[in-house]
């Protein structure tokens, strides 16, 4: 066998979003791109705030020595204290430098944090719907998923998340604004958990993490807040990156941020910078940690994805979908019209319109939109959104009249 079995296994259960996506370049090779409406890739579309290129320019003309060498793994410590001091300015506790390690994104940022807490068989507890790839994440670091639904409204079920909680539960991994759904926890859910995980880290009579994942906190609209887990429990940390509010997949940098009150601080951040560095990462692009300073408080414009959602909104109710409104990020996660939620998907994919299966996310049932993308492609894919409906409606109609 040419790869490992956990290897070949994860190939085969690989991730229907960049399937859909990979299939997208396909369609739009033998289509046309102008007649195919990929809504399958949480990619962002706008470019960097004003002034990013100056900044990187000038960084990339500075003529002082040793700025593309190795440095700290957890960073330049002029970036560390930056962060820091944009962290103090947000939340009630003091951040130093020493509370922020510079990472290889969100994603590297996670697998840092869980290859620092887990041991082989821990457990972190996940409310669906959740981006799966934290399924790939846990499996780097032999941690195991315990999946715990939301509500209906997507809000967090403190009682389903408390009665998994067990002796194998390392930590709580959370996702606000949430991919896929575009929910906010509110201050009072995040309240709650921090009060429940107390409790249960007292029962239990060691330390459950709560682990967040932030990378669209300020994709937010109508003003509202996301609030910060650092005020709501002790034993928090924080995993983010630019990719989202600065345009800056790409890129990949990102960090990680402990909570200065958290216990045994000094051996967890020594463990998250050990592990940035035996995982290969080593430490954060050079370029890109001198850059970001410039840019803490930026964001792209988001007027531009709220008038994407408003419109996707607004015609989808039109033709019948059920959704949420999105709150923040920029996923609308509609209910299939059919029970299956990869028939309907592959309904809409005979539109040209790709999509992901809610199955994807844990939350079958529904389908998930990223309308990070052109106005243009939003209006041209409605009259295909339309057609798919009525399909699946008078699908829906002939299985009923079988049934009887």
């Amino acid at each position: 066998m040419a790869v490992a079995k956990r290897i070949e296994y994860s190939i085969k259960n690989a991730s229907l979003i960049r399937k859909m996506f990979e299939e997208g370049i396909k369609r739009k090779a033998e289509f046309g791109e102008e007649n195919v409406f990929d809504f399958s890739l949480g990619n962002p579309n706008l470019e960097p705030p004003s002034g990013f290129r100056e900044v990187l320019t000038g960084l990339i003309n500075d003529p002082e020595p040793g700025h593309h060498g190795y440095m700290p793994n957890a960073g330049y410590d002029s970036t560390r204290q930056a962060v820091a001091d944009f962290l103090s300015r947000n939340n009630r506790a003091s951040f130093s430098a020493g509370d922020v390690i510079m990472t290889i994104g969100a994603g590297g940022g996670l697998n840092v944090i869980l290859k620092t807490l887990l041991d082989p068989g821990d457990e972190v507890i996940i409310p669906s719907p959740y981006f799966m790839e934290y399924n790939f994440y846990l499996e780097n670091h032999q941690g195991q998923p315990r999946i715990v639904p939301t509500a209906k409204d997507f809000s967090l079920d403190l009682k389903a998340m408390e009665d998994a909680i067990c002796e194998r539960t390392k930590a709580v991994l959370i996702n606000s604004p949430n991919n896929p759904t575009g929910r906010v926890y509110t201050k009072q859910e995040l309240a709650g958990l921090g009060i429940m995980l107390d409790k249960c880290s007292r029962k239990l009579g060691r330390t459950i993490y709560l682990i967040s994942d932030e990378p669209y906190r300020k994709l937010v609209y109508e003003g509202i807040e996301v609030p910060g887990i650092f005020d709501m429990y002790r034993e928090s940390i924080m995993s983010t990156s630019f990719s989202k509010d600065l345009s800056l997949p790409g890129e990949r940098i990102g960090y990680v941020a402990v909570n200065p009150a958290i216990r045994e601080k000094e051996t967890i951040a020594a463990g998250l910078i050990m592990s940035n560095r035996i995982l290969g990462f080593v430490n954060a692009p050079a370029l890109m940690q001198r850059a970001i300073p410039s840019f803490l408080d930026a964001s792209v414009d988001i007027s531009f994805y709220r008038k994407n959602r408003d419109m996707l909104c607004e015609a989808l109710a039109a033709c019948g979908y059920r959704f949420i409104k999105p709150q923040g990020a920029f996923y609308l996660f509609p209910e299939t019209p059919i029970k299956d939620d990869l028939e309907f998907v592959s309904m809409l994919k005979d539109e040209n319109i790709l999509t992901v299966p809610g199955s994807a996310f844990g939350r079958p049932g529904h389908f998930r939109i990223a309308y990070c993308t052109s106005p243009g492609v939003i209006e041209r894919s409605l009259p295909g959104f339309e057609r798919a409906m009525k399909k699946a409606q008078g699908r829906s109609l002939e299985d009923e009249k079988l049934r009887r």
